[in-house]
């Protein structure tokens, strides 16, 4: 008995040993990866290492003044120190986010690699209707119903709007659908605020209705899809061509 429970004691042991080593190769490589993006944003935004020590000292300042008014100014000090590079954490994963959306900008499956990047309850079916010319419609399923986004030309993708809320509205009864066209014209969202837009929308149903919705939905999947679309922003030029071929093949 007793060297049962000491066999279970050692194998326990060796477990939490385990789990820390993992973690501290999770750790690890977490800031290997910060420090990557790190250097190629400090390659490409000049103002980066100024505004974030920029950061950090105005917040440091401003706690040693506060603490200073409360005759605790050495004590605030540590404090404004930490909370400053918090707060330049911040500002380095904003600056980065602006980056990356700003070369995603105007290439094609932009806006599915920005829905697959929501955050929260957001079930997303990319490609659901599209064209040759990947022009491409996307179905999220939310809180707020259906909202279909198009990516492409807007006189294609408008149609295929049009075509795709006819089918869907057929099996979701009253449940609002929402449309939008991602780009930079009138009427249009820009990739960098497509987040924000749909976190804006109201909230109309619940999650055990978004589940119902999702079991009706997959019926119109088993029966069509849209053509294969990347899978992330695709630069123009050959390479879109090469892209285009297949698809007319397909």
């Amino acid at each position: 008995m007793a060297k049962g429970s000491a066999g279970k004691g050692k194998l326990d042991k060796a477990e939490r040993k385990e789990l820390k080593a993992t973690r501290r190769k999770r750790s690890k490589e977490r800031r290997s990866q910060l420090w990557q993006a790190f250097k190629m944003q400090r390659k490409e935004d000049k103002w980066l290492v100024p505004i974030m020590a920029g950061t950090i000292v105005l917040t440091t300042l401003v706690m040693f003044g506060l603490g200073w008014l409360m005759n605790a100014q050495w004590l605030f000090l540590p404090m404004g120190l930490i909370l400053g590079v918090l707060l330049s954490v911040i500002v380095f994963g904003r600056r980065v986010t602006k980056t990356v959306y700003k070369k995603a900008e105007g290439q094609t499956g932009a806006a599915a690699w920005a829905l697959d990047s929501l955050k929260g309850p957001w079930r997303v079916t990319n490609a659901v209707a599209g064209t040759t010319h990947l022009d491409a419609v996307h179905r999220v399923l939310g809180r707020p119903g259906i909202i279909l986004v198009g990516e492409g030309a807007p006189h294609r993708v408008k149609s295929l709007l049009t075509q795709e809320k006819k089918r869907v509205s057929r099996l979701v009864g009253d449940t609002p659908i929402y449309e939008i066209i991602v780009g930079n014209e009138a009427d249009q969202i820009p990739l960098p605020k497509l987040q924000k837009a749909m976190n804006r929308l109201p909230k109309n149903i619940t999650r055990k209705q978004m589940d119902s919705l999702e079991q009706r939905l997959a019926a119109i999947a088993s029966r069509t899809s849209g053509p294969a679309m990347p899978h992330g922003p695709v630069p123009g030029g050959g390479k879109m061509k090469s892209v285009q071929r297949t698809i007319k093949r397909r």
